[in-house]
């Protein structure tokens, strides 16, 4: 009986030690072919750097005009006081009148913030950024109305006219202004341009699935008669294909580090210029880089475009190689 157990027993180790080698040997079957197919790359530079060349130029597009949206829409949300609006006090209203309407419009759960800028205030100001100075010291008297700056909680344009049009009705309000006009504008373009990335992302992808696949497909052309001993040997379809699999995964990963390195240098090469023009307006906005999830999401697409456009090649061509009798 203890030798029946001790054979079971024997038995069950030799399989999970079976299972385990088959596993080991499965992951470094693997590892052996990818970076075999790394090597058949340093073996036909040629080809090999023009795929990877046109791979990462493909992708540079799209990422640039992705960057020029993320950085239109960094714009586009530091002008979220282009929503302000202002509202001009009637002249010879009363002081109290003034802050009461202050204080009502402090309270009013649709306002974010409001400022007062007294008709004193409004002047001063204005002699310091006209470059009239002391000239406007002659004046008799200070044409500058009171002004109430009002920010909506909701800066969309249709809830902002909304308010504004509430506002307007007020009696000691004599007009009401919102410019928000340009900022819809920019809006509307920052739209388009996402739409545009869209399209030509797609454009491009496409045709950097057809070049890999085409070079995949040259590279399994010129290995047929390899490929056909292979087969005689025994050796399936799914262990020839994965080298060329691996090939077109390393299109990717090159291809992305290029299409990264050249919008990196792009941006490197354009921030000195828009540093100055940003100078001259007193503001410190920058170009915003890629972020490391967005470096991650072009590697990835990157490796996905060249692994799918291997793939289909592959799919196509090695099984209709057959091997040819002597």
């Amino acid at each position: 009986m203890s030798i029946l157990f001790t054979g079971r027993a024997t038995g069950a180790a030799a399989k999970k030690i079976g299972l385990l080698r088959r596993f080991i040997m499965f992951w470094l079957n693997h590892i052996r072919q990818a970076i075999a197919s790394l090597g058949e790359l340093w073996r036909t530079p040629s080809a090999s750097v023009l795929t990877i060349a046109v791979l990462g130029v493909s992708l540079t597009l799209p990422a640039t005009l992705h960057l020029l949206v993320k950085n239109m829409q960094q714009i586009s949300s530091s002008f979220t006081q282009a929503a302000e609006i202002s509202l001009y006090i009637r002249e010879q209203t009363a002081d109290n009148q003034v802050q009461s309407l202050v204080a009502i419009l402090r309270a009013d759960p649709e306002i974010a913030q409001v400022i007062f800028v007294s008709k004193q205030e409004a002047m001063a100001e204005f002699q310091q950024i006209s470059g009239f100075g002391a000239a406007l010291n002659y004046l008799s008297t200070n044409p500058l109305p009171d002004l109430i700056r009002v920010l909506p909680k909701n800066t969309a344009l249709e809830a902002a006219g909304r308010l504004l049009q509430r506002l307007s009705d007020e009696r000691v309000v004599e007009f009401a202004k919102l410019d928000i006009d340009w900022l819809t504008r920019l809006n509307a373009i920052v739209g388009m341009l996402q739409q545009a990335v869209l399209i030509i992302a797609l454009l491009l992808l496409s045709a950097v699935l057809l070049i890999v696949g085409n070079t995949i497909r040259l590279s399994i052309m010129n290995k047929k008669d390899e490929i056909e001993v292979m087969k005689l040997v025994g050796a399936t379809d799914a262990f020839i294909q994965r080298p060329f699999l691996y090939t077109g995964v390393w299109f990717g990963v090159f291809g992305g580090l290029l299409a990264f390195l050249v919008v990196e240098a792009m941006l490197w090469w354009l921030q000195s210029a828009i540093s100055n023009v940003t100078a001259l307006y007193q503001s410190d906005f920058s170009l915003q880089a890629m972020n490391f999830n967005e470096f991650l999401s072009l590697l990835l697409i990157a490796i996905l475009l060249g692994l799918t456009g291997s793939y289909l090649s592959v799919r196509r061509h090695i099984s209709v190689i057959e091997p040819t009798g002597p």
